[in-house]
């Protein structure tokens, strides 16, 4: 069965794990990573350009499907962490703003942004479906 999530960070952290065909989530944390298995999905959102910047940018930037490997570490400079294989799709990002009402984790929400401070969390294919269009990519 094939699981759905969302990953939180900066678009410049998301441009170097669609680089190098990796992801990671929650500082390098292993836990999020090994609930998912190979051929789910994931799409990350963006709430800012930089890492400790303060452009917001509130768009989904990258999305993909998990390739048959386990989790392993990577170095980061000065910390490792724990990152796992992605086929990401050629995509394009695609702001929030006009999908507020279509997805059900923001629908109706006026604090809609809470639920990404968690920075991983699992969504409903239909969900991922709309994120998907909007993002140009309809092979998911």
């Amino acid at each position: 069965m094939t699981h759905y999530w969302i990953g939180v960070a900066a678009a410049d952290h998301i441009a170097r794990g669609v680089e190098g065909g990796f992801m990671q989530v929650n500082h390098g944390k292993l836990a999020p990573l090994k609930r998912m298995s190979p051929g789910d999905v994931v799409a990350y959102y963006s709430p800012v350009k930089v890492y400790g910047g303060d452009e917001k940018l509130q768009a989904f930037t990258a999305i993909g499907v998990v390739k048959d490997a386990a989790p392993y570490e990577g170095e980061m400079g000065s910390f490792k962490a724990f990152r796992r294989d992605i086929g990401w799709h050629d995509a394009s990002p695609s702001p929030i703003q006009p999908l507020l009402e279509a997805l059900s984790f923001t629908q109706g929400q006026k604090s809609w942004g809470y639920k990404f401070r968690f920075g991983f969390f699992e969504i409903e294919q239909a969900d991922m479906e709309v994120i998907a269009k909007a993002m140009g990519q309809t092979d998911i």
